[in-house]
């Protein structure tokens, strides 16, 4: 190859050159081809271009027959071209013809050359084509012809992506990377969103390629390669980090990947080619993504991540940008997609433009997930490589019941889904219309249907809804979005808030449930084997007496002179309730002896969470003054399914005989001794799962507030004796259990209930 690494700094300067010229789509690929074969000294330069049908169809070339351009099509995986496409790795021989993958196509007429370097073209790890050279002789290309080819197919993937060549395409056959895509994912909230994209954590987008001073782009490269490397080093030494966790054992890899020779190497090489040092990050990553996509190790899959993340960190370092989007500059109808996301980042967007979430992570009862249900927002998890496959501003609709996602969605689809819009929006009145209507179902079973709820946010929905009140209140969420320890005056205004708010409907605090998935960014972490079952909740405020008498005291305050009602989450013994109960004792006994104004009556109860209540339930409903069943965490522990795990999280179903076996010995015991009994997990969310707590004897249940309206619906329409008379053998004859939720699905349908 000509002058070593001369030859790529010239194609890429020319290739600039062609790029900017007033030419054609065609005319502009063609003067591309002829200059990289020139370049090259190939006597063949071919490029494929995948179309949204998987194929892959020849839109240029030099040196093969003319008349085969936009006329030789391929399967992906067919042939050579094809291979390197379905295994985005290039491929390098001498002789062509002796490859088992090797597929003669004589219009091409190709047949005379035998040497075949075939690279594929790559764009956030995604396949939009391939570049081939050719020649007569047998020869192997060295690698720094492989790389000038494969920095070649880099500026080939923009002028794709761009959208230039739809303009030559044949209808039905435009280039696949602005394709229609139709993705199915883990439905996590509700509702449907039309909307365009906002990536949570953008790729920042390289529109300098090509280097007009090489070592110039080495020295940025080496310096903000020492900047990374040193800002992790000072995150990781810093007090705040602790001494272990899960949030350390990400920055030690960051570290780590950081550190490593054979990254920064592939760096190097590729701002030797005459990219710019953003361009080499950019190719490297993309060829990293493409090879790790197809890895079936989830361990090797996982570190996938901290790659893309540490390229992420070190393209901010290169470029001065900001990881997150401009929350004031949010478009209208925004839609976000991310890797993952915690409550607290949802929760920095404006909900008046937020219409959807995309996730590609995500499971139904995680923290995430519950904030975007309260916030009414449609929500889809478990959508592999949603970052990687699509852009900032394209068209995308998320149908949150489904699980279906579409990216660049054709008009028929959209139309269809602006009409089930509008529907959903003339049910919605439909439920407004009950609002004021008491919930009581056909055989006159009065049910009291309350909220979820955790922020100032979620207030205006007690009056929205039509909701007898706020049947759980988390109050860890006020902690997990602030930046520091919320101080007691703080929480008692937040507390304030919601009495005020909820005026004479009762409303239910849940003391801090941190710990376990629930971390706040300013606690120290604490390392645990099985966190969901470690110290978190009421194990933490009562080993750490001064955090929970700190929140009951503005809890007593913030309710002087009305009634107060506030529940321990994760009790597991009748003595563990014993010495939370305790604590709210001394802090009156603290505020009575220093003049405070004291709530008229405090109602104390506890959460039914931890299965081990279940065989304290007697001595338990003689202590409390009413019960909450926290169902997420009740089925988690049951199963020994953590909730937070999307591989075990859906093996088990809720409406199933042993959860309601367990549930109706709860609402029976608290029956028998005169004690209110409340369900506040998500099962209550669901209108199958109300009908089915209500025939078991439930007659309070919490929910989301998107929910108020399909379950009163429901449960207007249902006869709860029918439905306990139906399940009743199902519950106590083991072998009649199978399939409960389908079968109380067809009753319910039998007996004119719409769901």
């Amino acid at each position: 190859m000509r002058g070593a690494l001369g030859g790529p700094r010239v194609l890429l300067r020319r290739l600039r050159e062609v790029m900017a010229e007033p030419v054609s789509a065609q005319q502009r690929l063609d003067k591309i081809v002829v200059l990289i074969a020139a370049n090259m000294v190939a006597e063949v330069c071919s490029l494929y271009v995948l179309r949204v049908d998987g194929t892959l169809e020849l839109y240029a070339t030099e040196g093969l027959n003319p008349q085969a351009v936009h006329q030789t099509v391929m399967r992906s995986g067919e042939g050579l071209v094809g291979h390197v496409a379905k295994e985005a790795n290039p491929i390098n021989l001498s002789n062509a013809q002796s490859h088992p993958k090797f597929s003669y196509r004589p219009e091409t007429g190709e047949e005379i050359y035998h040497s075949f370097l075939g690279v594929p073209i790559l764009r956030a790890g995604n396949t939009l084509g391939v570049l081939v050279v050719q020649n007569r002789a047998h020869r192997t290309y060295s690698e720094e012809e492989e790389e000038a080819l494969q920095t070649a197919a880099m500026v080939l993937a923009e002028m794709i992506a761009s959208g230039e060549l739809s303009a030559i395409a044949k209808p039905g056959a435009e280039p696949a990377v602005r394709r229609t895509l139709h993705l199915t994912g883990l439905a996590l909230s509700d509702g449907i969103g039309l909307g365009h994209v906002v990536l949570h954590e953008p790729r920042i987008v390289v529109t300098n390629f090509i280097a007009d001073d090489v070592h110039n782009e080495l020295k940025r490269l080496d310096e903000a390669v020492e900047m990374l490397r040193a800002d992790l080093d000072v995150l990781l030494e810093s007090r705040e980090m602790g001494d272990a966790g899960e949030h350390r054992d990400v920055l030690e890899a960051y570290r780590m990947f950081a550190h490593d020779r054979g990254w920064r190497h592939k760096l190097h090489e590729a701002v030797l080619t005459g990219l710019t040092a953003e361009a080499a990050v950019e190719r490297v990553q993309s060829d990293t993504r493409a090879r790790m996509m197809r890895q079936t190790d989830p361990y090797l899959r996982e570190r996938l991540h901290d790659l893309d993340d540490l390229a992420h960190r070190l393209m901010r370092q290169l470029t001065g940008q900001d990881l997150a989007p401009s929350k004031e500059q949010l478009p209208e109808n925004a839609i976000l997609v991310a890797r993952s996301m915690g409550p607290a980042a949802l929760l920095d967007y404006d909900r008046k433009r937020l219409r959807g979430l995309v996730l590609e992570e995500g499971g139904t009862t995680s923290h995430v997930t519950i904030v975007a249900r309260a916030l009414g927002i449609a929500a889809i998890g478990q959508i592999e490589n949603a970052t990687g496959m699509v852009d900032p501003g394209d068209a995308i609709i998320v149908d949150g019941s489904t699980g279906d996602v579409h990216v660049r969605p054709p008009a028929d689809i959209e139309a269809a889904y602006a009409e089930r819009v509008r529907l959903r929006a003339r049910r919605q009145a439909q439920y407004q219309a009950l609002r004021d209507k008491p919930c009581i179902t056909k055989d006159g079973q009065a049910i009291q249907l309350m909220l979820n709820a955790g922020l100032v946010v979620d207030l205006p929905y007690i009056a929205e809804t039509g909701a007898a009140g706020i049947g759980l209140f988390r109050t860890e969420l006020q902690f997990m979005v602030a930046q520091a320890f919320p101080r007691t005056s703080e929480q008692l205004l937040l507390y304030r808030a919601v009495l005020d708010a909820a005026g004479d409907r009762p409303v239910t605090f849940r003391t801090l449930d941190i710990g376990g998935d629930k971390v706040l960014p300013y606690m120290r972490a604490i390392e645990e084997e099985n966190p969901a079952l470690g110290w978190r909740a009421i194990r933490l405020g009562l080993d750490r007496p001064g955090l929970l008498r700190s929140q009951v005291r503005a809890l007593l305050k913030a309710a002087g002179g009305r009634e107060l009602r506030m529940m321990f989450p994760m009790i597991a013994s009748v003595e563990e309730f014993d010495q939370a109960k305790a604590v709210v004792e001394r802090e009156l006994t603290h505020l009575r002896r220093h003049g405070h104004s004291l709530p008229e009556r405090v109602h104390i109860g506890t959460m039914v969470e931890v299965p081990a209540l279940l065989f304290q339930l007697d001595e338990l409903t003689e202590r409390v003054d009413f019960l909450s069943v926290g169902s997420n965490d009740l089925v988690q522990f049951m199963f020994a399914a953590d909730r937070g795990n999307t591989r075990v999280s859906d093996r088990f179903d809720p409406i199933s005989a042993p959860v309601l076996r367990a549930l109706k010995s709860i609402v029976d015991t608290a029956k028998a001794h005169g004690k209110p009994v409340t369900l506040c997990g998500e099962l209550a969310s669901n209108p199958l799962g109300a009908i089915a707590l209500a025939a078991i004897g439930y007659r309070m249940m919490s929910v989301t507030p998107s929910a108020i309206g399909p379950v009163k619906a429901a449960l207007l329409q249902v006869d709860t004796q029918r439905v306990a008379r139906f399940l009743s053998p199902l519950l106590e004859h083991p072998m009649g259990c199978a399939g409960l939720r389908s079968r109380l699905a067809d009753f319910v349908a039998d007996q004119g209930v719409q769901l």
